[in-house]
């Protein structure tokens, strides 16, 4: 009995082994899995970091090519200095033709902007009334003549009293100044240009009523022409009359026009404190026309040592203008020689033709990058290549012109 009951309590015992032997290998297993996954991330983790690396490295060994640029050396010259102001052209000779009279057009003898000569015929008013009028009052004053003369002869005989003589007198004057009226009615109504000149647009057409003041046409006189500006009080101890006078206006772009001061004004303005001037400018071709706009530059008779770069070499900026200047040095990264651009902060003074004047900053010999400075950093590696570079003039001439 003990025996089989042994046997009876040992069989479950047997059951739990061979149950749990092939739960184990299940676990080992998965480890195994999870191992080989781990390592492979691990290899490719180290791959990336590798690769990442390397670039790294060789990004920080890398040199950067040098920025291609132009160049120009800072010039020294001697300036003559000059006053700039904005003035308005008007004509040496200009009137605006009107009709004294009233009356009806009958004919009209000029071109629209075509030249005409001093004393021909711009418009003729009609005149048929008057010219009847006159010939009533010529034969008026032919009669009163023969009366006076008549009267004359008999006064001599002393036939007639002088007072007879005095009044036939003062008829035939009378008559005869209402012949001089009527004729000169009649010229009013025959309107003739007073000087020589360019006509204006025709204001009226044949056959159209005009009153008395009514505008016909306006007439220039354009051989040469005034330009009115004015300039600061404290600079009229600097100008004198006959001065040289340079003119530029944008109806004409690229033309510098030449003149002299013909006038100063005798009063300053007490508003603006300032004084007016005028220069009289050739115009032999009638490009310019009155009312245009003009910009005046007053040449000053001294003359200054100027230091000056194009003006394509400044950086302008609301907090202060710079060049920069190209300088050698010794590449830290390389150990070579090269060419390096600092950002020079400087003054600049008046502008004449494609050159600026450089007060502060820079010095004679000074090279400076002449293009693509809004492109430029401080520090950078440059190479000068000026076969392109454009020429700076002091008194360009467009292609166009």
């Amino acid at each position: 009995m003990q025996t089989a009951t042994n046997r009876t309590l040992s069989q479950p015992s047997s059951g739990t082994s061979a149950s749990s032997a092939p739960k184990r290998r299940p676990t080992r297993a998965v480890i195994r899995v999870v191992l080989g996954l781990l390592g492979i991330f691990l290899v490719i983790a180290g791959i990336k970091a590798l690769q990442i690396f390397s670039m790294v490295s060789a990004a920080k060994s890398m040199v950067p090519p040098p920025t291609t640029v132009t160049s120009a050396k800072v010039q020294k010259g001697d300036w003559a200095p000059s006053l700039t102001a904005i003035g308005s052209i008007t004509p040496v000779q200009g009137a605006t033709i009107s009709a004294e009279l009233p009356g009806m057009v009958s004919e009209i003898g000029f071109e629209s902007g075509r030249p005409v000569k001093k004393g021909d015929v711009l418009v003729k008013l009609d005149s048929s009334a008057e010219q009847a009028q006159l010939r009533s009052s010529e034969a008026d004053a032919e009669l009163a003549k023969a009366d006076f003369d008549r009267a004359r002869d008999l006064s001599q005989r002393k036939v007639i009293s002088k007072a007879e003589l005095d009044a036939a007198s003062s008829k035939y004057m009378q008559r005869k100044a209402v012949v001089d009226n009527m004729q000169s009615v009649i010229n009013k109504k025959e309107i003739h240009a007073p000087f020589d000149g360019i006509a204006g647009i025709r204001e009226v057409n044949p056959g159209q009523m005009v009153p008395a003041g009514q505008k016909l046409v306006t007439l220039q006189a354009l051989d040469s022409v005034f330009v009115d500006f004015s300039l600061p009080q404290q600079e009229l101890a600097r100008v004198k009359v006959g001065m040289p006078v340079k003119m530029t206006t944008d109806a004409i772009e690229g033309r510098k026009f030449d003149g002299t001061l013909s006038a100063i004004n005798s009063a300053v303005d007490s508003a603006t404190r300032s004084v007016s001037l005028q220069a009289t400018i050739d115009n032999a071709d009638h490009a310019l026309r009155a009312g245009m706009f003009a910009r005046v530059q007053v040449l000053l008779p001294e003359t200054k040592s100027t230091l000056f770069v194009p003006t394509t070499a400044v950086a302008y900026a609301p907090y202060g203008n710079s060049a920069y200047v190209i300088e050698k040095k010794k590449n830290e990264k390389t150990g070579k020689d090269s060419l390096i651009i600092r950002q020079q902060f400087i003054r600049t003074g008046e502008t004449r033709g494609d050159f600026v004047a450089v007060t502060e900053g820079l010095k004679e010999g000074d090279e400076v990058v002449s293009t693509g400075v809004f492109k430029m950093r401080n520090g950078m590696d440059v190479a000068v290549d000026n076969k392109l570079a454009p020429k700076a003039k002091l008194s360009p001439e467009p292609p166009n012109t």
